[in-house]
């Protein structure tokens, strides 16, 4: 499968503004890929691939506990107790008490750490490599199209995230469960990356892909595709 092609045929399909961007963890660091440089969170790292960077990152190059821990970069056991706790959020609005933020974080699903070095982040388009997830950023009318596709042919439903950091619901979440995830970001990742107002997050499983990509290009020779199509031009 040429991943690079379906990154071109999808932006082109769904007029993406922004490039999809490709994921993957391994257990060596890559010799044909740059590190990154210096250190970011998770959600920045997501940005600079959207904006057409290609580099890989290990747990010393994230700074924040949320991409350390979801990515399982990280032991969370190895936090101090207040980041374990989840009281750092609590001043900041996220979470009114640390119940709250207890109760939120059952439901993030996490990399188990400790067995992969680094994550490679790159525009899909320049991705050598098979990807283990797809990163999208899209409108709403892009998002529905694609969550669409992902039913045309299986009746599959995709999974909705919640209030919870990106990097798990954007990247672990799909990973781990092999679903077509969608949400609104949160509050940190609105906060880190160049996001407008109206757009949304899409994370697919590489492995649906084409699948995915094949269907978009079928539904837009029928009716109700066609229709939306015309709508938009009239706009």
């Amino acid at each position: 499968m040429n991943y690079q092609e379906l990154g071109e045929k999808l932006k082109k399909i769904l007029k993406l503004e922004r490039e999809p961007v490709a994921i993957k963890w391994v257990s060596r660091e890559p010799r044909n890929i740059p590190k990154e440089e210096g250190k970011s969170r998770f959600c920045t790292k997501l940005d600079k691939a959207l904006n057409g960077e290609i580099f890989y990152s290990t747990a010393d190059e994230e700074e924040c506990m949320g991409g350390l821990r979801y990515t399982g970069m990280k032991d969370p056991k190895e936090f101090p107790k207040n980041m374990r706790s989840g009281s750092f959020l609590v001043p900041g609005g996220v979470y009114k008490s640390i119940p709250a933020v207890q109760r939120s974080w059952k439901s993030n699903m996490a990399v188990e750490p400790n067995i992969f070095n680094a994550i490679i982040f790159s525009p899909l388009k320049m991705a050598n490599f098979e990807p283990d997830v797809i990163f999208i950023v899209a409108n709403s009318r892009q998002g529905m199209e694609l969550l669409h596709a992902n039913a045309y042919d299986s009746g599959s439903h995709g999974l909705g995230a919640d209030s919870g950091p990106i990097c798990s619901s954007m990247a672990a979440i799909p990973y781990l469960t092999g679903k077509v995830t969608y949400g609104f970001g949160d509050s940190g990742s609105r906060n880190n990356m160049d996001l407008k107002d109206e757009e949304i997050m899409i994370s697919i499983p590489s492995t649906d892909l084409e699948r995915i990509t094949l269907n978009l290009e079928e539904m837009k020779t029928k009716t109700f595709f066609r229709k939306n199509e015309s709508q938009s031009a009239e706009k």
